[in-house]
């Protein structure tokens, strides 16, 4: 079985940090991009971050851009996001996902192309 489990979320004041892990278990990820996407009540779901199967290529939504820094563990099944600055607008169930990067080595932002899924963590800004 293929799984995506996050943590380290939870509650924090407006201008604080979190940072969020996405640990993947049941196959190599080292050949898999991930992301990090959010839905807050009532939104859809949103892209936030994106990491290639290398490390490299971080690449943000403008609205987290500047704030959130993402990253990829030594052993590559792991992913994190550094959040700093946070403000109520971040307030939102934060999701990791993972798609192999052989398909598709562009950075890649709509949730649809996304094969696996952790359940998600909640985050929430207070003001």
């Amino acid at each position: 079985q293929v799984q995506l489990v996050e943590s380290g979320g939870g509650l924090v004041q407006a201008g604080g940090s979190l940072r969020l892990s996405c640990a993947a278990s049941g196959r190599t990820f080292s050949s898999y991009s991930m992301g990090w996407f959010r839905q807050a009540p009532g939104k859809e779901r949103e892209f936030v971050a994106f990491i290639s199967w290398s490390g490299g290529s971080p690449y943000y939504a403008d609205s987290v851009k500047g704030r959130f820094t993402i990253s990829r563990g030594n052993a590559k099944n792991t992913i994190y996001l550094q959040m700093n600055s946070l403000k109520p607008e971040d307030t939102a169930v934060y999701y990791c996902a993972a798609y192999p990067s052989s398909r598709d080595r562009r950075v890649v932002t709509m949730p649809h192309s996304y094969d696996y899924w952790g359940p998600g963590t909640q985050v929430t800004v207070s003001s």
